[in-house]
């Protein structure tokens, strides 16, 4: 029987819709794709039961597992391995299924801004040991431009993300490009998304 006492995120509810819209073209041509942050496993199940073609690896650190392997197991989904410990400050990385061991699409969402930046530099230096040469990377939350807040909201949730830790908060978009840079990763598009989010895909 299914779980009734799954996680739940209401955003996650609000947002899957917009996003599967992003990815359906963003990893139209991608197989294996690594998620971090996976958080209640909601993203996973939807987006791998809508893109079938996607070996969907979920990862998030060892207090979320095995609240995402339920919503996997209920899911029942073929193309939704069990999900793995990450923590992108410390590793170790995963290594996917396909021929060369590296994944060729990744995906997160709502994690940037959770973590501290030395957390967010880590994670591009681990996703470039990972991802392949023709990988795409799609971020999905809400960021700053240009050293500004984009909106009111946005204003607001950064101060209540601070009060609770200050190491975290919404980060500048060309920052980020620059670490996306670093490893071989060109901005392609940046798709404006519900409630003043955003998902910005880069290619190598």
């Amino acid at each position: 029987m299914p779980s009734t006492d799954k996680p739940f995120s209401s955003a996650c509810e609000r947002n899957r819709d917009p996003i599967l819209a992003v990815l359906r073209d963003a990893f139209a041509m991608r197989t294996h794709v690594l998620e971090i942050g996976s958080g209640t496993g909601q993203h996973a199940v939807h987006v791998a039961a809508a893109l079938s073609g996607l070996r969907w690896q979920c990862s998030d650190r060892a207090e979320q597992l095995p609240g995402i392997a339920q919503w996997l197991d209920d899911a029942d989904l073929p193309n939704t391995p069990p999900p793995i410990q990450l923590d992108v400050t410390t590793g170790p990385w995963p290594v996917s299924a396909a021929a060369d061991g590296r994944f060729d699409a990744a995906f997160t969402a709502n994690t940037l801004h959770i973590m501290a930046w030395p957390a967010v530099e880590a994670c591009f230096a681990g996703l470039d040991r990972v991802l392949a040469s023709n990988a795409t990377l799609v971020v999905y939350g809400p960021f700053n431009s240009d050293g500004r807040f984009t909106s009111d909201s946005n204003a607001a949730f950064d101060a209540w993300l601070k009060a609770r830790d200050p190491a975290s908060g919404l980060r500048d978009l060309e920052a980020v490009d620059a670490l996306a840079a670093g490893i071989g990763l060109r901005r392609v598009d940046d798709i404006a998304m519900p409630a003043h989010n955003r998902c910005v895909v880069w290619r190598r």
